[in-house]
């Protein structure tokens, strides 16, 4: 069997819903089918409950990280502008998912619609599939059809001036750190990130947990007892293989 190429692997990995990559990147550490790439509690590989999926419809996306960073304007710093996020997407292997940092003050971090229809239908003309942002964005019934994919942590209908801090940094947004590069898989659950050197132990392990998970999901729509759900769990706590 031919090696898959790694766009068949990410859409390969569309299979599978969010929380079930985040079991076998690094949940449960303790489980076989767990790479253990972060420790659960102390990195930040997945967002937080400020961000939203604005799309649930779209179902899983799942793309490279192309990562940039926003905030007011400085009159000592205009080297950068949209273009400079158009030619790192661009630049990217496809497909792209791009990460916005927003850095406002407080008092407007909340009114900011950065990414509207124009930036959309700009960053999908060349390959990116999904954007996540710690902020707001706007004109979510423009973008609807263009079927991107938006995790954010709000709407609003408007914004002043504004203007590109950096391209291609790290970035922290919704509780998770992104490098460029990273895979970002996302779905209504929200989304969580991996090496893309390790894509094909995610898809494998991943289709193995998913295989074992309908084997016990079954199980307990069979049980008809306590006994009966102690018996499948054979003693352990969810997370951990059956030894049985």
């Amino acid at each position: 069997m031919a090696a898959r190429s790694p766009q068949e692997t990410l859409e390969a990995l569309k299979q599978f819903d969010t929380p079930t990559i985040t079991n076998v990147v690094a949940t449960y550490p303790t489980h076989p089918l767990c790479l253990g790439l972060y420790n659960p509690w102390s990195e930040n590989w997945y967002t937080d409950q400020s961000i939203k999926c604005i799309y649930p419809e779209l179902g899983r996306t799942v793309g490279y990280a192309v990562t940039c960073v926003f905030g007011l304007p400085e009159p000592g710093f205009k080297n950068l502008s949209f273009l400079d996020i158009i030619d790192a997407l661009d630049e990217s292997p496809r497909p792209t998912i791009l990460i916005i940092q927003q850095k406002f003050p407080p008092e407007i971090a909340g009114k900011v619609g950065l990414a509207g229809g124009n930036m959309t239908a700009s960053v999908k003309a060349v390959g990116c599939v999904g954007v996540v942002s710690n902020g707001p964005s706007r004109d979510i019934h423009e973008i609807r059809p263009m079927k991107v994919q938006y995790l954010l942590s709000g709407v609003t209908p408007g914004h002043g001036d504004q203007a590109v801090h950096a391209v291609n940094v790290p970035v922290s947004v919704g509780g998770m750190d992104v490098a460029p590069g990273e895979i970002i898989h996302m779905d209504e659950n929200g989304a969580c990130k991996f090496p893309a050197n390790r894509m094909d132990a995610v898809l494998e392990n991943a289709t193995a947990l998913a295989e074992e998970e309908e084997e016990r999901i079954g199980a307990f729509e069979r049980a008809r007892s306590a006994e009966d759900i102690k018996a499948i769990l054979g003693g352990h706590s969810y997370g951990k293989k059956d030894e049985s």
